[in-house]
């Protein structure tokens, strides 16, 4: 019941129609239209009216407190704004629903209440904190509720709401899964037990003497915020030992729940201290602000996306950070190493391409060619990845998270960011080099493989195809750059794909799990069952990352053309070898505006493939480490200055007087060896 039809007269014209008399209703249309009312007007003309008329006064507080005195409002406390899933997509599904279709509440509860009284709580919250304190104030005195938190009634609500959270805490804390992520805590007390029985025993003091006051010099109260401390730090813990022994999402929203529970019980038992006189009006007043706080944000879905999600790309992109310190060139023999890698890795995608063009000649179905096309590209991209090559714009989705963490973990300065803008100026040139060696091998490669095959079958065997992948090169006639950033999104994930398979493999204690495995060794031999738990721990979220990145690749087109969607990838090395067989197919003789508009499309691919990617990766790295975006003007700005000075180190490995200070940035990324964590 939202009273959206309520009265257009003023405040004054609604409180002569139902508070001229003592009004026994238990209807909730008087409030809501009195609340509509007053926002439209001056509340200081409302503070007093009631001043001048305080027969209007009583009646109103007379009103007031028969609506409210028997609805319990210990769900506004346990209930809102807090987790009630364990996992992420329940509760993403139940608040979903409740904004879609509201749940029914119990009629004689104060949630109800609000519900049907407040039509947008968050802005009624808004529009009572912004009054000024001291109307609010004498409101509440003319009103008589000014001293409503020493109600017997009150506080013994507030009792039972934190008991109620602390039985629940204590359930989730001493949960086998919850307490592994914090050892430190087996050789102690646990404080969630000694929380709830120092609460219980409050409880039951209450219940002996209900005129009880806590203050903050109380050694109960002094007892119980040591406790809720202690509970902190623990869930603190926990959440830093997730680098170490990994996490999983239930874990994740078990400790956030268990932090969000944590910090209700300090507020409810905040409103229980009471040092000086005015401190009773102040906590009345806080009371209401809290209930309608809670219940204003208790559907929220960004927060629950922020908290839910921050912990778990933290972990994604710390385990991506120390895979990308690989991929930045500090002196001459890296950058020739880097090259010499990208070379490698652009042989095998020349012959990619040819094998991807000579599947889409074999008949079958859409589906069937999206099949054969995901094998080529996955075989590829773990076959690179083992034999220690680099697909160039495989590394800024790796890099970025390199980039943010040593960004995050040094302080904020002008000399800083110059160390930084250096890192960014190896990062570019090991880039710029991946590009030339992936690109310099796949074109001739590519050229070799078909004109042995033309020279073995004795035909051309790329005519065929060669119109449409020149066409697919000019920008101007197809969705090339479309194309190119659906390819840079897809190094996005499998980036994540990567991180994922690393936390999961440290959660699940995987490489221990093959190392001590009995069967293995039985087998085997400890030897052999060592070396397949250091294999496994290093290669496995590679492997898993370069194959489904290939599926990705390798399906986009198939399953685009069976939905009648232009859908398709463009990948500057493939751009490359593409671009050869097309040449080829037309004997090399093609107009000059179809090879350059070619030749330049393969390197605003390659643009593409890294921008995307790149932004996307640092974006998921900015948020996870709560890095502050208003920084990141600073920081491009002493980019761009760095660059302005020095040109060339963006392209090649010249030195630097901040070699020794960014190689030390670099270095304290590198990864932690699975058998220290």
């Amino acid at each position: 019941m939202k009273f959206l039809s309520s009265n257009n007269g003023n405040f004054k014209s609604i409180l002569k129609k139902y508070f001229s008399f003592k009004n026994e209703t238990a209807s909730l249309e008087p409030l809501a239209e009195f609340l509509e009312a007053v926002k439209k007007a001056d509340f200081t003309d409302v503070l007093n009216f009631f001043k001048q008329n305080q027969n209007f006064a009583d009646n109103f507080s007379y009103y007031l407190y028969g609506i409210f005195s028997e609805r319990p409002f210990n769900l506004s406390l346990t209930e809102a704004s807090i987790l009630s899933e364990n996992a992420f997509f329940p509760e993403l599904k139940k608040r979903i629903l409740n904004k879609i279709l509201p749940p029914v509440e119990n009629e004689n509860t104060v949630w109800y209440l609000i519900d049907n009284v407040s039509f947008r709580p968050k802005k009624d919250l808004e529009y009572f904190q912004n009054l000024p304190e001291n109307e609010v104030d004498e409101m509440m005195q003319i009103l008589g509720i000014s001293g409503f938190i020493r109600n017997t009634k009150v506080k013994e609500e507030l009792v039972f709401s934190m008991n109620i959270l602390s039985w629940r805490v204590t359930g989730m804390a001493l949960e086998v899964d919850v307490v592994r992520m914090a050892p430190e805590y087996r050789n102690f007390d646990n404080p969630f037990l000694a929380l709830q029985n120092e609460l219980e025993a409050f409880a039951e003091e209450f219940k002996i003497n209900p005129e009880i006051q806590l203050n903050s010099k109380d050694e109960r109260y002094k007892q119980i915020k040591i406790y809720l401390q202690q509970c902190q730090d623990f869930v603190s813990i926990a959440f830093k030992n997730s680098s170490k022994y990994g996490i999983s999402g239930k874990i994740n929203q078990s400790l956030l729940k268990i932090r969000q529970q944590i910090k209700r019980i300090s507020e409810i038992l905040n409103l229980l201290v009471i040092d000086h006189e005015q401190d009773v009006v102040l906590k009345s007043k806080l009371l209401i602000f809290n209930i309608l706080r809670y219940k204003s944000s208790k559907n929220n879905i960004s927060d629950l996306f922020n908290d839910s999600t921050r912990l778990l790309s933290h972990l994604i992109t710390n385990h991506t950070a120390e895979t990308g310190t690989h991929y930045i060139t500090s002196n001459r023999k890296q950058y020739m190493k880097m090259f010499y890698k990208a070379s490698g890795g652009g042989i095998i995608v020349g012959a990619l391409c040819v094998l991807k063009m000579l599947y889409g000649f074999m008949p079958g179905s859409d589906f069937f060619h999206a099949f054969l096309y995901s094998l080529n590209y996955a075989m590829g991209f773990v076959m690179i990845y083992l034999m220690g090559y680099t697909l160039a714009t495989k590394q800024p989705a790796m890099t970025a998270a390199t980039m943010t963490k040593v960004l995050s973990e040094q302080e904020r300065s002008d000399s800083n960011y110059t160390e930084f803008a250096d890192l960014v100026s190896k990062l570019f040139r090991s880039q710029f080099i991946a590009f030339v060696g992936n690109v310099l091998l796949a074109f001739p490669i590519a050229i070799a493989i078909i004109y042995g095959l033309d020279v073995f079958f004795s035909q051309n065997l790329a005519v065929e195809k060669s119109d449409k992948l020149l066409k697919d090169l000019d920008p101007f006639k197809s969705k090339a750059i479309l194309h190119a950033c659906i390819a840079g999104f897809y190094l996005f994930i499998s980036g994540i794909i990567s991180g994922n398979i690393g936390n999961n493999s440290v959660f699940f204690q995987i490489p221990d799990r093959i190392a001590k495995n009995q069967s293995i060794k039985r087998v085997f031999g400890d030897r052999f069952a060592q070396s397949l738990s250091k294999y496994y721990s290093k290669n496995w979220p590679g492997i898993v990352s370069n194959f489904w990145f290939g599926v990705f690749l390798g399906a986009t087109a198939p399953i685009g053309l069976f939905f009648g969607l232009d859908l398709d990838i463009r990948h500057i090395t493939f751009a490359a070898g593409n671009f050869a067989l097309g040449l080829y197919g037309k004997d090399f003789s093609v107009d000059s505006y179809t090879f350059w508009i070619s030749l330049l499309t393969v390197f605003l691919i390659g643009f593409f493939n890294f921008l995307v990617s790149f932004s996307l990766s640092m974006f998921l790295a900015f948020r996870s480490r709560k890095m502050n975006f208003g920084e990141v003007r600073e920081i491009y700005r002493a980019i761009f200055q760095y660059f302005l000075r020095n040109p060339l180190k963006f392209f090649f490995p010249l030195r630097s007087s901040f070699d020794s200070k960014v190689n030390a940035m670099v270095k304290s990324q590198t990864p932690i060896k699975q058998e220290d964590q």
